[in-house]
This record gives C-alpha cells, sequence and structure tokens, in this order.
C-alpha cells in the first residue's frame, strides 16, 4: 500500500504545472514564475526594495588614517594571477552543442501557452498612412502565428490591433503564460543529462587515448 501512495504523490507532483508569466505595458514590464497555482514576482522586486536604505558612508576623520599610510602589499602582476586559459576542440563540443540543440527542440515541443493576449493600437494623424500601418501589422501577424502554432501550443489567443488618430505614438500591451509540468521537465532533464554526461565521459577517455565504448 506505501508503495502505491509514494507512486500516486509522484504523479501529483509531476503533473504540477510550472512556467514563466511576463506583462508589458504602459504600467511597465512584469515578470513571474509560477508554480501551480501559486505566481512568485521576479521582476521589479520593489515591494522589498521599498524597505531597504542604502547606509551612508561614514565621514573620515582627520586627513589619513595609521592604515593608510601603511604600506600596500604589493600586488601580483595580472598576467601571473590569471591562469592561462585553453580554447576546447570544436570537434569535441559538436556532440555536446548537438544534444543541447535536441534537448531544446524537445522542450519547445513540450512548452504550452497558456495565454497569449497583445493589443496594438497605432497612433497618427494621417488615415491613409495609418492604415497602411495597420495592413502591414496583420500581415506581420498572419506571417507570425503560424509559425509559432507549429512550435507551440496555443490555448488561449486574443490578439487585438487598432487605431487611434488622436494618439502622439504607438502603444502596445502584451501577456504571456508559458507553462509546462513538472514531469516532462524533470525527465527532459534527466534524460538529455544522463545523454550529456555520457559523451562528456567519452571526450575524457578520447583525451586520455582511451578507447569509446
Amino acid at each position: 500500500m506505501g508503495w502505491l501512495i509514494a507512486l500516486g504523490v509522484i504523479a501529483l507532483l509531476g503533473a504540477i504545472p510550472i512556467g514563466i508569466e511576463g506583462t508589458y505595458g504602459a504600467e511597465g514590464t512584469r515578470a513571474a514564475a509560477r508554480i501551480g497555482p501559486a505566481r512568485i514576482l521576479l521582476y521589479p522586486r520593489l515591494a522589498k526594495q521599498k524597505g531597504e536604505q542604502t547606509p551612508e558612508p561614514a565621514q573620515e576623520s582627520g586627513s589619513k588614517t595609521a592604515q593608510e599610510d601603511a604600506p600596500q602589499p604589493r600586488q601580483p602582476d595580472r598576467a601571473s594571477r590569471a591562469p592561462a586559459k585553453a580554447d576546447g576542440s570544436l570537434k569535441d563540443f559538436l556532440p555536446l552543442g548537438k544534444i543541447a540543440l535536441d534537448f531544446l527542440g524537445h522542450l519547445h515541443r513540450r512548452l504550452v501557452v497558456k495565454t497569449l493576449e497583445c493589443e496594438l493600437v497605432l497612433a497618427g494623424a494621417d488615415p491613409c498612412d495609418l492604415g497602411v500601418q495597420y495592413g502591414r501589422a496583420w500581415a506581420a501577424v498572419g506571417n507570425l502565428l503560424p509559425q509559432l502554432e507549429r512550435m507551440l501550443t496555443i490555448k488561449k489567443r486574443d490578439i487585438r490591433i487598432n487605431c487611434d488618430f488622436t494618439a502622439s505614438e504607438s502603444r502596445i500591451r502584451a501577456h504571456v503564460v508559458v507553462i509546462i509540468s513538472l514531469g516532462r521537465l524533470v525527465l527532459l532533464t534527466v534524460v538529455y543529462g544522463l545523454r550529456a554526461l555520457r559523451e562528456y565521459w567519452n571526450i575524457l577517455k578520447m583525451r586520455k587515448g582511451g578507447a569509446v565504448t
């Protein structure tokens, strides 16, 4: 019975959605991490900064202190401090790069765009010029959306383009929520992490002159 409970707990944890929520608009840029129903504000961290005050530096008394008069230890040369950095072999790096690209490819196919909202308000006093901008904006949206839908699963989409003949400049408001289940993220990380470790181990063996298994 205990292992059934453990499996149930693991399944529940794996189904927890995690993701990133971003908003851009007149109020500024906001970013938050989402773990299930909880939201953790990442940017800006204004709430923490309001109660903090930067301490003012203490006023110096006298012309010089004894510490300033004391001889300073000789600093070693920069060339002797910094060890020489050798570049890695591109041939060795290519397998690791391919694994990283495969991981990113599988990751974006597992990502779900829960919310995609965008409102663009074009400004201009000339109706003809504004009409041309309006058509170009919708053409750009029509070209971009099919590419996004091929890479990502978009559940809720709300894209609007309006015109404002009295505004001095165009403005935009966007809200995006991207999520992935914790179980899928952990599984992808473990699978591709093991592949990367195995490839790195083979690279080390080749550098030492050993046989690759």
